[in-house]
C-alpha cells in the first residue's frame, strides 16, 4: 500500500524502529531505488520487495535495534545464494529512525504523495464509493466528489472528499494527467463532467459507468456539443470491459481501478478503439 504519513507517524510513536531503504537497485529487482520499509522489534511496516530479501533485511534491521550490527549499506546478489532468481543486485541502506531521520521521511513522504496523480471520482453512491475504496491504498491522490454531502462518510484514510454544486467546475481545474470517472445518479451529470474531461485533450483516463446504449446516447450529445472524434476516443464506457457479467459495485470497482492503473503511466491518450472507429464510420 501507499504509505501515509500518518502510518509512518503511527509507527515512530509505538517504539525504536529502524528505516530500510534500497539505495541501489541493479539489473532485474523486486523494488526500486527509493523503496522503504520501517522495522521495530515486533512489526515492519511497507516493503522493499519481500522473499528472502525482505527477510534478510528484517533480521539485520533487528540486529541493529538490539546492538548487534552497525548502520549502514550491505549489498545483496539476488540469486541461489538466497532463494531468489531476479539476477540483479540491490544496496540496501539501515539507519535508526532517529528524530532527523525521522523528520526527512515524513517530509520526503509528504512531498511525494503531493505529487502524486489525482483521480477524481464523481459520484459517491454505490460505484463511487467502492471504486474510491479500492483506489485508497495505490499511489494517487483520490478525491471523492458529490452534490450530496450525506453520503461523505466512512471513507478510507486518504480518501479526499469535496461536495461540489457543480462537479463539471472540478473538471476545469483539475491538474492535466489527471483521472476522470464519472459515476453519479444523473445520467446527465455524468454526460457533462465526462465532455468536460474529453474536452481537455491532457487526461490520463476518462471514464464513465454505463452500457454500450449509454456509450451510443453520449456519442450523440457529444457531437452535439461541438466534441470530436478524437476526443471521443479518449473514453472508456462502459468502465469496467466485459471481462466479468457480475454488475456488484466491487467487482466493478475492481476491474475500473486496473483500467485507471494501465493508463496512468501512459504519457498520451490511446488510440480510438475498433469502437471507436466503428462510431466514426457510422458518423459519415
Amino acid at each position: 500500500m501507499s504509505l501515509t504519513v500518518k502510518d509512518i507517524e503511527r509507527f515512530i510513536a509505538a517504539g525504536p524502529a529502524v528505516l530500510v531503504r534500497v539505495a541501489e537497485a541493479l539489473g532485474s529487482t523486486p523494488r526500486e531505488a527509493g523503496a522503504f520499509m520501517l522495522v521495530s522489534s515486533d512489526r515492519q511496516l511497507g516493503t522493499i520487495g519481500g522473499g528472502q530479501l525482505e527477510y534478510l533485511a528484517v533480521d539485520h534491521a533487528r540486529k541493529l535495534l538490539t546492538g548487534k550490527s552497525e548502520e549502514g549499506t550491505i549489498e545483496v546478489p539476488l540469486g541461489p545464494g538466497i532463494g531468489q532468481c531476479c539476477g540483479g543486485r540491490v544496496v540496501l541502506q539501515f539507519s535508526n529512525l532517529d528524530g532527523p531521520i525521522a523528520a526527512d521521511l515524513t517530509d520526503g513522504v509528504r512531498a511525494a504523495r503531493a505529487a502524486q496523480p489525482p483521480v477524481y471520482v464523481f459520484g459517491a453512491g454505490h460505484v463511487g464509493r467502492a471504486l474510491a475504496t479500492a483506489l485508497a491504498p495505490l499511489p494517487y491522490r483520490i478525491v471523492l466528489i458529490d452534490t450530496r454531502p450525506a453520503l461523505m462518510h466512512d471513507l478510507p484514510e486518504g480518501v479526499a472528499t469535496l461536495v461540489s454544486p457543480m462537479p463539471e467546475a472540478e473538471v476545469r481545474a483539475a491538474p492535466a494527467g489527471a483521472a476522470f470517472v464519472a459515476v453519479t445518479h444523473d445520467h446527465a451529470l455524468d454526460f457533462m463532467i465526462t465532455g468536460e474531461a474529453l474536452r481537455r485533450g491532457d487526461a490520463a483516463y476518462v471514464g464513465m459507468v454505463g452500457s454500450k446504449t449509454k456509450r451510443a446516447q453520449f456519442r450523440r450529445w457529444f457531437k452535439a456539443n461541438e466534441g470530436t472524434p478524437a476526443a471521443l476516443s479518449q473514453l472508456v464506457c462502459p468502465i469496467g470491459g466485459d471481462v466479468s457479467a457480475e454488475k456488484l459495485p466491487e467487482i466493478i470497482a475492481a476491474l475500473t481501478t486496473a483500467e485507471i492503473v494501465g493508463k496512468m503511466g501512459q504519457k498520451a491518450c490511446p488510440k480510438p478503439s475498433e469502437q471507436v472507429a466503428a462510431e466514426q464510420a457510422g458518423e459519415d
